[in-house]
């Protein structure tokens, strides 16, 4: 069952910039050889639902690691037989606008 998942995942009280943080999960997402997206509020990954869960559950393991308060946001999506949606929803908005968007 293939699904993409949008997620935020930040440490609490590490200071205002945890770049390094994030970095750290992306290594482990771009590692699980699944397609994602990065963008400036969280990260899509799309894959198998067990795929993805233990692609987020790693990143929570790391963080936790040395931040004793994590915070995370999530959000699930299935589309009964679709794959390659992370591509093909852009394109479908961009085809109905006539135009390539950022």
């Amino acid at each position: 069952m293939a699904v993409l998942l949008e997620f935020s995942m930040s440490p609490l009280g590490k200071g205002e910039s945890v770049g390094d943080y994030v970095a750290r999960s992306l290594d482990i997402i771009d590692q699980s050889g699944l397609d994602y997206r990065l963008h400036a509020m969280g990260t899509i990954i799309e894959g198998e639902i067990d795929e993805v869960l233990t692609v987020l559950k790693s990143c929570f393991e790391t963080m936790s690691q040395d931040c004793p308060r994590i915070t995370c946001t999530a959000k699930l999506d299935y589309r009964q037989g679709a794959t390659g949606r992370l591509e093909s929803k852009v394109a479908s908005v961009e085809h109905k606008l006539g135009r390539t968007l950022k």
